[in-house]
């Protein structure tokens, strides 16, 4: 495995004159995922008290399914946007964000909801093993995407092989950008628009380190 200095690295050389684009993809890619849960998020402030239970209940209602037929594809393309744009410096960033996420939508939200229901169920038990099963299922978002022949259980166990042994390494990359997302916080959020596109494609960089290792061991087994 690389260090996290080396996929940062790897990450700025491929951002070199992408910037704009990939700012642009982020600041869409918000707005997404605020329309889709704005419904929730207001049936749950202020406007509780002055709307009916059953409206604050299909708010919420309208706001979950906002998410999984929108929001949950749209975060795996803006995902994998990344991943192509450091593995292929395609830098359509945005087309990528929508056409990556939704060609193969059913398949896309239905392993992205049954990842979710097994980090729950594994929370369930304690929330440290929660936490490893998230870790562990954390590349399935780049599986559905560049092997969608796999089913959405196949996806799911593949990731998990593939970060056997990588869990805490993960971990320790995302530690590695605190500092930065404190200053994220001191902007008032404005610097997130850089630092999303640095952070995925840094993370597309690791995944990428991850899964070489992971098929030159499972060619040498089979050897």
């Amino acid at each position: 495995m690389k260090t996290n200095q080396d996929y940062k690295n790897s990450a700025l050389e491929a951002l070199k004159g992408n910037w704009p684009a990939t700012v642009v993809a982020t600041i869409i890619y918000a707005a997404i995922v605020m329309v889709c849960t704005a419904p929730s998020s207001l049936s749950g402030n202020d406007l509780s008290s002055v709307i009916s239970p059953a409206v604050a209940l299909a708010m919420g209602g309208g706001s979950f399914i906002l998410v999984i037929l929108v929001s949950v594809p749209v975060q795996v393309g803006y995902c994998n946007s990344f991943r192509k744009l450091h593995q292929e410096g395609d830098a359509s960033v945005v087309g990528n964000m929508f056409s990556l996420g939704f060609n193969n939508w059913g398949h896309i939200v239905l392993g992205e909801l049954l990842m979710s229901v097994f980090v729950f169920l594994w929370s369930l038990l304690l929330i440290v093993p929660g936490i490893v099963k998230a870790y562990a299922y954390a590349m399935t978002p780049y599986i559905l995407v560049e092997r969608p022949e796999l089913s959405a259980n196949e996806a799911i166990s593949l990731s998990s092989r593939m970060m056997k042994g990588h869990k805490f390494d993960l971990f320790y990359f995302q530690l590695s950008f605190l500092g930065w997302a404190l200053l994220g916080i001191l902007t008032l959020g404005i610097g997130f628009l850089w630092l999303s596109p640095y952070y995925m494609t840094a993370q597309a960089a690791f995944y990428q380190d991850v899964k070489a290792e992971y098929e030159s061991k499972s060619a040498a087994s089979v050897q």
